[in-house]
This record gives structure tokens, sequence and C-alpha cells, in this order.
């Protein structure tokens, strides 16, 4: 359901560094999200088309004093016209050190989330930066479709030896946890989605790895799946059918539901 923006309303902006990872998330006083901005592509998601103009600008506030979290006004009662976008993105931009073109097609050939969009003709649903309760766990895609239900979540380290063996990984030899995280992360998305009434539901994790890859992985189904950048989606589009459409979209409007997440 699209939020409606009013003036007196306040929008609340929180930093989010984990894993490799670096995003702003912004969030309706009533705990809705609003968006989010990824500080390392540039990638900006809105829940709304109509509040991508709000995302920016909440992220421009916060971006200038960096503080764990911002609470700052909401201003656009109507849809932004070109003037206040230009000059919020040029904002945005000189912050992250890029133009907005060069941003902006960098984000569309590298991001896994626009990738998971190219499913959606298939019958796949993709639902971006899912919140795991209230304290700022989310989960980057829940990927909805015939194939079954999956978290997708993307560890860049280009040029990096990233090395797997079983239920271990390391980068350049520096052990990192990203196998049992994506594990108990889907492992909290299906208990959620369970809690709301899905039942017979299975989520797996995906991890999707970028970098010089050597992998032997366990792959049991309750282990992640391991995925280099490129094989997604068609990774995907070869699943065996498990969910009809019916079944999907039932899936999907739960899983759209902030309730669901924010219980």
């Amino acid at each position: 359901m699209p939020i409606i923006v009013d003036v007196e309303d306040v929008l609340t902006v929180r930093r989010w560094r984990r894993y490799g990872a670096d995003r702003l998330y912004v969030t309706h006083e009533n705990g809705l999200p609003v968006g989010s901005v990824d500080l390392q592509s540039g990638e900006v998601v809105a829940d709304d088309p109509l509040l991508e103009a709000e995302v920016r600008r909440a992220a421009q506030e916060y971006l200038r004093v960096d503080l764990p979290e911002l609470v700052v006004p909401a201003q656009r009662l109507a849809p932004p016209d070109e003037t206040y976008l230009r000059d919020v993105e040029t904002a945005l931009d000189a912050w992250l050190g890029t133009r907005s073109d060069e941003r902006g097609a960098a984000a569309r050939a590298s991001s896994i989330g626009q990738r998971l969009d190219r499913l959606a003709d298939e019958g796949w649903v993709t639902i971006h930066d899912v919140p795991l309760g209230r304290q700022g766990t989310c989960v980057e895609h829940l990927l909805i479709g015939p194939g079954g239900l999956y978290t997708v979540t993307e560890r860049r380290h280009p040029g990096q030896a990233v090395v797997g063996r079983g239920r271990a990984m390391s980068v350049d030899g520096r052990p990192v946890a990203y196998l049992r995280d994506a594990r108990l992360e889907a492992v909290r998305a299906q208990d959620r989605l369970l809690a709301a009434g899905c039942a017979q539901i299975h989520v797996r994790a995906v991890l999707v790895l970028q970098g010089k890859l050597d992998l032997d992985v366990l792959t049991t189904a309750n282990d992640p799946l391991v995925a280099a950048r490129h094989e997604v989606p068609e990774l995907f589009r070869r699943m065996p059918v498990v969910l009809d459409e019916r079944r999907v979209q039932a899936l999907a409007r739960v899983a759209r539901r902030p309730s669901t997440w924010l219980g």
C-alpha cells in the first residue's frame, strides 16, 4: 500500500553497515519502509516511485551530519518536479563522488535487485530490503516464484580470492561468516512467514558472490545455495516448479505486509 506523505509527517534515516554493505534506510514514523540508498553503488530504491525524491532528500540531509539516526520532516505533497529531482540528486551525487549517469549505469549493470526484477514476467515476485524486526537487520531480496522462496544476499569482493569449503568461507584468507549468516537469515524469514500463516513453506538462502571463486560448499536443502553474479537470474529459471501462480501471489501478499516482518 503506498504511503501518503503529509507535511506534518516525519521520516527516519538510519545507516546500516554490515557484511561489506553500506546503506541508508528511510522509514515513515509509523514504521513502514519508504526506501533505501546504497552508498556503494548509489542505487536508490523507493517503495512508491513518487517518493523517490523524498528518499534522496532524506539521505542528503543525513549525509550532512552522519549521525546514527536522523529524523527529518517530510516535504512533498505532490509528485516532485524535474527541478526538485535534479537539485536533490546533484547534492547526493556530490557526496557519493560520482556523476549521476555513471552511477546509474553502474547500478543497472551490477545490481542483483535489477537482475531479479527481470524474472517478473516469468511469475516471480521480488521484494527488496525486507526488515527482519526493528533492530535494523534486513533481507536484501526476498524472491518468491514457481521455483520456491529464497532470500538473496550479495557479497562483492572483486579481485579477491573467495574460498568456500563445506560450511566455511574465507576472503583472501580471512574467515567470513557469510554462509552461516545467510542460513540464519533464511531461517528467520521462514519463521516470520510461518507465524503470519504461510503453511508448508521452505525458505532457502542464496549467496551471490563476486570475486575469484573457489567453491566446494555443502549443497543440502538447508544450506545456502552459492552462485556467481553472472548466474543470476538464470539460476532461478532452472529451478523445478514447486509453486503455482495462485500460491506465489498469496505468499507475496503476506510478504508485502509490514506486520509480517515488524511484529
